[in-house]
């Protein structure tokens, strides 16, 4: 069991490594192929070296982004400690927890604890999040809460992407692959000078599909297919030596099929299929002897064959614009950062995957973001300083449906009742509009001094405030209201703030101990409500606090042949705000409101290593408790319960080697392992709404040129051909839930070529 005592432990085993590295050789050997790579971050909103920069963070560069086959958001799942990032969507609304720190609820008008940024730009629609994974340049994971810099809802962390900028000289790169399930990705780019020195592009495209790994024995047709496409144009512009401007344009369209979850029934048949529940027990669930509420029993265990008698698609349109201006004073720059954004979801989905029409929901929404930063920043002997101002703007409209129990409504067809509506019964059409805007505003400073050559003390301070405007309405049938309309307004505001010391006990070795107060912003529930708890539902929920405390090392060790991070942590927080579905007769109700409070601790280690010429090592293990210490909602007390997507454990490693031939050219194998211990996917730890302990394999076998121009190879994801748990949606009270899974096995070959 992992307890404050471990926490006291990685702390004295931090304060070791480092000691350790205090007596290794600093001097850098020639040969780069025995050295771990250096690796630059802008987690302080400045270029700097990965090993100075006190904050957990986890860099890929753009060729690991490229061997790992990062091709969306959630394909950064475990590929950090701690990190978890599910796809339960299609084509939007990634659910992104690290260190235990997230939110599952699918609803546009709650913010993500995780924040997503690129380019600088913050990505506040949970539409827009999977827009942008191309032609990337460097992502950076920073865990644990970031609001002094980065702002509001960023209590779990960070997640900065960066695109490639335009080139001084011509180049062009493109890559094909091909796989399993007809799948295809295609990316290019062309870089280059328009003006010498003054204009430089970049254009840059992806297209991606595949036929979808699920069959769907109704109309023997593959499902879960994927089908997108993205492009961005991006201008450099240098008028002068103290000025340089960067605008950039990005497309999306997304028009592959809906989620189709696999449905597993929960309304026992006999008594021997009935658990202590009164749901079906586990080994029954495909037995014949559990139903749904239509009385179907999916015969088949499979989790990639589902009977569904619609076939959704999932309509996703996004369009991005940003400038970011930087103007080089005597020793200050000032940094302005201008974006707007606009999205469009249209998801026709059948949320019950089974022959009978039981429940049919259409999602539509539209999101429209001005945002603008800037900074003022500088560098001046023993002071490192940034003060800013933020303001965004942002526009959701929401106009969605959910057709209940269609097929049911001739048992309640009458002469009086000649549709066979019955709300009592949740036989019913029901329309959910509403419309939030949101204006938030900001203003934060950090400073970096150095007490000594080696003592540097951090001070960051950041306020911010929401002023958010929500006003719902409910209807039955296109006649008449369920709910009474709804209309409110309010701000949210607080402080986040950061206070840091770091000791550098060599130029290759440091300490640090930080402590964080993060802020994520209150709002509006954005779901489906009930007529008899609306009021409940539809009322605000606060503010979610953190104060989070850090201590850690990072050490180059032998001569720059390893690199290792390690960290411990704890969380106290306050009104966590949380999610879960809640049963009323037939009907099942999402409740969002705040856990009175919650603990979550643990610790992280990162390794990256070079034991021999051309052999790579990348490895990372966490332990984490995160468990709610005051939490009773209407579902039930969870207090000591365990947090959703929080594993105990889990670990990944990754090797490459580089076999160098007589030609020039190489032959580079790779291999990525992770493992994670059990994960529950709703507040009430129940082993049913979870996901058991799993471990998987990927591979890569390339060819590089010997002008390494060149890139051809196979690849394979999910060696171990292991059908994991991504997200389960209860709809108890209708008889089943809904259980989506990650692709099976796939392979496949690939071809690059840069210049």
């Amino acid at each position: 069991m992992i307890d404050k005592r471990w926490c006291m432990a990685s702390a004295c085993g931090a304060a070791l490594m480092s000691a350790v590295a205090a007596q290794a050789q600093t001097a850098a050997p020639k040969d780069t192929a025995s050295t771990v790579e250096e690796v630059v971050v802008t987690a302080n909103k400045r270029s700097e070296n990965l090993m100075d920069v006190p904050v957990a963070v986890t860099a890929f560069t753009s060729q690991a982004i490229a061997d790992k086959r990062l091709a969306v958001l959630s394909d950064l799942n475990n590929a950090a400690p701690n990190v978890r990032i599910s796809g339960g969507d299609a084509a939007a609304n990634p659910k992104m927890f690290i260190r235990g720190v997230g939110l599952s609820d699918f609803n546009p008008t709650t913010a993500s604890a995780v924040g997503v940024y690129v380019d600088g730009v913050y990505i506040g629609s949970p539409f827009a999040t999977l827009s942008s994974f191309f032609d990337l340049g460097q992502i950076e994971v920073l865990r644990g809460p970031q609001g002094t810099l980065y702002g509001k809802n960023t209590t779990g962390g960070a997640i900065s992407i960066t695109s490639n900028r335009p080139t001084w000289r011509p180049s062009a790169e493109g890559s094909v692959e091909y796989g399993r399930f007809k799948s295809l990705t295609v990316n290019g780019a062309v870089s280059g000078p328009l003006i010498e020195d003054k204009l430089a592009f970049r254009l840059a495209g992806q297209y991606l599909r595949d036929d979808g790994a699920t069959l769907n024995t109704v109309t023997g047709d593959h499902v879960n297919n994927a089908n997108r496409g993205a492009i961005r144009g991006s201008l450099l512009f240098t008028p002068s030596d103290r000025d340089e401007a960067l605008l950039s344009v990005t497309r999306y369209a997304n028009r592959g099929g809906a989620r189709q979850a696999k449905q597993r029934p929960l309304f026992p048949a006999t008594a021997a299929a009935t658990g202590a529940d009164g749901l079906c027990k586990p080994g029954y669930y495909y037995s014949g002897a559990c139903t749904d509420i239509s009385g179907y029993a999916d015969p088949s265990a499979d989790p990639y064959r589902v009977a569904a008698d619609v076939q959704g698609k999932d309509r996703v349109d996004y369009y991005s614009t940003s400038l970011n201006y930087t103007h080089h004073f005597d020793g200050v720059e000032l940094v302005s950062i201008s974006a707007f954004q606009n999205v469009r979801r249209n998801i026709d989905e059948n949320s019950d995957t089974s022959p009978a029409d039981i429940l049919h929901n259409h999602f539509i929404a539209y999101q429209k973001e001005w945002s603008q930063e800037l900074r003022l920043q500088a560098d001046v002997g023993k002071l490192k300083w940034v003060l800013g101002a933020y303001y965004m703007r942002d526009e959701l409209k929401n106009n969605s449906t959910f057709d209940v129990l269609r097929d049911f409504r001739p048992f309640f067809t009458s002469p009086s009742n000649p549709t066979g509506v019955s709300v009592d019964n949740s036989v019913v059409f029901l329309r959910y509009a509403y419309t939030q805007n949101t204006d938030t505003y900001a203003l934060f400073g950090q400073a970096d001094y150095s007490l000594t050559d080696k003592l540097t003390a951090t001070v960051g301070l950041r306020y911010s405030a929401d002023k958010k405007t929500f006003d719902y309405h409910e209807t039955a049938e296109e006649a008449f209201d369920l709910v009474p309309p709804y209309a409110q307004r309010k701000t949210f505001g607080a402080f986040s703030g950061r206070l840091g010391l770091r000791y550098d006990l060599t130029d290759e070795s440091n300490i640090y101990a930080t402590y964080n107060r993060g802020f994520k912003s209150g709002g509006f529930f954005g779901g489906q409500a009930d007529r008899e708890s609306y009021a409940d539902q539809l009322a605000p929920y606060g503010n979610e606090t953190v104060d989070a405390y850090e201590v850690g090392s990072k050490s180059s060790l032998f001569d720059r042949r390893l690199r290792l991070s390690l960290s411990a942590f704890y969380y106290d927080y306050k009104d966590l705000q949380a999610f879960a579905f809640v049963v009323r007769g037939a009907r099942t109700v999402q409740i969002l409101d705040n856990a009175g409070s919650a603990r979550v601790y643990g610790g992280e280690a990162e390794i990256t290593a070079v034991p021999i010429r051309n052999l790579t090592l990348t490895g990372g293990l966490a332990l984490l408790h995160a468990k709610y210490k005051d939490y009773k909602s209407e579902g039930g007390d969870y207090s000591g319960n365990q947090m959703p997507e929080a594993p105990k454990f889990n670990a990944s490693l990754s090797a490459k080697y580089k076999v160098e031939l007589a030609s020039g050219a190489s032959i580079e194998p790779s291999l990525d392992a992770s493992y994670r211990t059990r994960i529950f996917f709703d507040p009430s730890e129940t082993e049913r709404l979870s996901s058991p302990a799993v471990f998987q394999l990927n591979g890569q076998l390339a060819w590089r040129s010997p002008d390494e121009h060149l890139e051809a190879g196979l690849w394979a994801k999910n060696l171990t051909d292991k059908a994991v748990l991504v997200e389960i949606s209860p709809i108890a009270g209708l008889g089943y839930d809904m259980l989506s899974y990650a692709p099976p096995r796939t392979f496949g070959v690939f071809l690059r070529y840069h210049y």
